[in-house]
């Protein structure tokens, strides 16, 4: 009989270090999300493509939106995915995770409101999954097997 005390994944807990990181990863992933977003929501104001905000932009804009935020995504999942302390794809995914319920929670919040498309919050719900997926994978193929 031992009197080693079992490893944290024999007990089922997480050291309390390794969960800070894994915190950090997700924080640091949405940060980079929301700075890439709103930097290009303003360069793109500034440069007169998009009308000031809180005004109606056309659908077409609402596209562009939607490219430019799912490419924000991957890179926010990836930088999640690289910060991680283990298994990336997981990270990611819970990343995806909680900026959907945030997204749906922002879409139901805004859902009458004259602001755009209804399509369009409910896209960027749809995309983050793949958004992650992509960008966990990347991750995933620089590490050595």
């Amino acid at each position: 009989m031992s009197n080693l005390a079992a490893t944290p994944i024999e007990s089922g807990t997480t050291p309390p270090r390794r969960l800070g990181r894994s915190v950090w990863a997700i924080v640091a992933g949405f940060l980079a999300v929301v700075v890439l977003s709103n930097g290009t929501d303003i360069m793109l104001d500034k440069l007169g493509i998009f009308p000031p905000l809180g005004q109606w932009k056309a659908d077409r804009l609402f596209v562009w939106a939607t490219i430019y935020r799912t490419v924000d995504g991957i890179i926010g999942s990836y930088i999640t995915a690289r910060l991680a302390p283990q298994r990336p794809m997981w990270h990611a995914m819970i990343g995806a995770i909680i900026g959907m319920i945030l997204g749906a929670v922002a879409a139901a919040a805004t859902w009458n409101k004259d602001i755009g498309p209804h399509w369009y919050p409910l896209a960027l719900v749809v995309l983050a999954i793949p958004s992650a997926w992509i960008g966990g994978k990347i991750r995933e193929m620089q590490l050595p097997e």
